[in-house]
């Protein structure tokens, strides 16, 4: 009896998974998982400042370019509207919500930028339209990222290094680490190497490889007891002082490409119509601009579509 039990259970289940649509899903499923990117190897893209009298469309097509460079998710490092208005921020932040329309799927970390919170008021918009409080951190496969709020001050306030220790602290097993914020508070002491300000002492504490920042619109680079400081490019604001690609004054955006505790960063400049599609590394910038040789891209690359 139960052997016949057994085997008409097994005909049961053979003829189930015969199903057309178990196949089918089957299938799905197979699919789904060869395509998922495995979290320990990934891409992301780090933006610079969107507005800042804004240029139009520049934003638009970092946007396209980072989405063909299969990034996961992208990181702004903050001035995302024009704002300083409590009374048109709202409308601002809804026209940059119908911006991304056609990138919702891809996760945004905003960090703010002093044309993003300077009131109680546009800090509650920030945390409405942004899907996060002004200071936050979160973890991407083995990478940990810090952000940091400094929009109403060019330092940072005790509380804000009270966080970033107390944050680094709480994942200090995560092999990759990365701090942004939107003024680059570490710029004078980075560049003069005077290592004993609090950013870089936690940094060196908890072993984080990148501290970014936007604000100046402008690429600025500086290597301080293996902690990489990086000023963003423009992704959208306008173009300040020489507006010359060696100095630093370009569009682009940083692709980084984590492989477990392995980490790449290129700059890449935006292709025409805004830029020639020059890809860098940090270590061909300094202080003072490019330092490096650029790689161009190949004649074919052409334009990102409109």
């Amino acid at each position: 009896m139960i052997a016949r039990t057994i085997g008409s259970r097994l005909h049961q289940l053979r003829a189930y998974l015969c199903l057309p649509a178990f196949a089918a899903l089957l299938l799905a499923v197979f699919i789904w998982l060869a395509a998922a990117p495995a979290l320990d190897s990934f891409r992301f893209a780090i933006f610079g400042d969107r507005t800042g009298s804004t240029q139009a469309g520049v934003y638009e097509q970092a946007w396209q370019e980072a989405v063909g460079d299969n990034a996961a998710f992208v990181v702004g490092v903050g001035d995302t509207i024009e704002g300083l208005n409590d009374a048109s921020a709202e409308k601002q932040w809804q026209t940059f919500k119908r911006i991304l329309g056609p990138y919702r799927q891809y996760p945004l970390y905003l960090a703010p930028g002093n044309h993003d919170i300077w009131s109680e008021t546009s800090a509650k918009l920030f945390r409405q339209y942004s899907g996060h409080p002004p200071h936050y951190s979160f973890d991407y496969g083995p990478m940990h990222v810090t952000v940091l709020d400094n929009s109403r001050s060019d330092q940072f306030s005790a509380d804000e290094l009270d966080f970033l220790d107390k944050d680094l602290q709480a994942h200090a097993a995560q092999p990759v680490m990365f701090v942004i914020s939107h003024r680059p508070s570490w710029l004078i002491d980075a560049v003069l190497r005077n290592p004993n300000f609090a950013v870089h002492q936690l940094a060196r504490k908890y072993g984080v490889q990148y501290v970014i920042a936007g604000h100046v619109h402008q690429l600025l680079h500086v290597d301080l007891d293996g902690v990489t400081y990086l000023s963003m490019p423009s992704a959208g604001g306008h173009l300040r002082a020489t507006k010359r690609y060696e100095d630093g004054s370009f569009f682009g955006y940083a692709l980084v490409k984590v492989t477990g505790k392995r980490v790449s960063l290129e700059i890449k400049e935006l292709k025409k119509p805004h830029g020639e599609g020059r890809i860098t590394t940090p270590v061909d910038w300094g202080i003072s601009g490019l330092m490096s040789p650029i790689k161009r891209p190949p004649a074919s690359a052409g334009a990102a579509t409109e």
